[in-house]
């Protein structure tokens, strides 16, 4: 049987589906099957991913640091300034317009507050040392990056000039202090030369949703993981491409485990552990 959340979902949109777009239909569609296949804790037998999802995913206890990310959302969504965007990925299916609002950003087109708190435990559950975020928007998600482990390096990356300048000045007000930003295509950074003898225990991939690309930056960043390195996918389910690549990721053989939790796929390359797939509700 489809769980209620699934059946609610349905009798909600089923009357409104002819109009809908094209877009959001997949996307239905896509979370409906998510919620069919999906499990908890109880349904997970590897101890590696049990304690992850026990003791990060699912820990529900306050952090001081939630409300520090709290405030920085805040002072964007309140930034009622406009900036001329870049787009270098897939484009946006929220903007018409490349002028945008510094204030209508933050509030759809960067990561949410619940998930900037996910991000948060993630890095400070793993306390990965070099981090690499692919996609720095207004910085929403780096600043969770930055407090789960305040000695890790971080290196951000993004294409557009006015966003990553917005994002620059916010976590300066907030001393993050172990962020570099670094305004370039994703291309143009993930190649050879300039990840030559590079490690990344943690990479957050948030910058071009298209499987080509996708694909390329995962090939090119290969040779800087170990085996501790987590990898988080963000919209693994946004269109028909970027699952198949989704799919794609899980059968490379130096992948191990996987995790899906709709919005986020997780890629670990532990040597140790079976090869195995978890759908997860987070």
């Amino acid at each position: 049987m489809l769980t209620v959340w699934a059946l609610s979902l349905f009798c909600i949109f089923a009357p409104i589906l002819p109009n809908l777009h094209a877009f959001m239909l997949f996307q239905i569609k896509s979370y409906l099957k998510f919620l069919w296949y999906s499990k908890n804790e109880h349904a997970v037998h590897s101890p590696f991913v049990f304690n992850l999802i026990t003791k990060c995913f699912y820990d529900k206890h306050s952090k001081p640091e939630y409300a520090i990310l709290k405030t920085y959302r805040n002072s964007l969504v309140q930034n009622r300034n406009t900036i001329e965007v870049t787009d270098f990925g897939a484009g946006s299916k929220v903007f018409k317009s490349n002028n945008r609002s510094i204030s209508k950003i933050a509030k759809t087109a960067g990561i949410s507050s619940k998930r900037a708190e996910l991000l948060h435990r993630i890095v400070h559950y793993f306390q990965p040392q070099n981090i690499l975020e692919i996609g720095t928007s207004l910085g929403l998600a780096t600043v969770a990056l930055s407090l789960g482990n305040k000695k890790a390096k971080i290196t951000t990356l993004e294409g557009c000039k006015n966003t990553i300048a917005v994002a620059q000045v916010n976590l300066q007000k907030i001393c993050c202090t172990n962020v570099e930003l670094i305004t370039t295509e994703f291309g143009n950074f993930i190649n050879a030369a300039n990840l030559k003898s590079k490690i990344f225990d943690l990479v957050y991939f948030d910058g071009n949703h298209q499987r080509q690309a996708t694909l390329h930056y995962f090939e090119q960043l290969l040779p800087t993981i170990t085996n501790d390195t987590v990898w988080i996918l963000d919209d693994i389910h946004w269109s028909s491409q970027m699952e198949e690549t989704w799919k794609i990721i899980q059968q490379h053989p130096k992948v191990t485990v996987t995790i899906d939790t709709f919005q986020w796929g997780f890629v670990f390359f532990r040597r140790e552990q079976p090869k195995e797939h978890f759908i997860i509700r987070v």
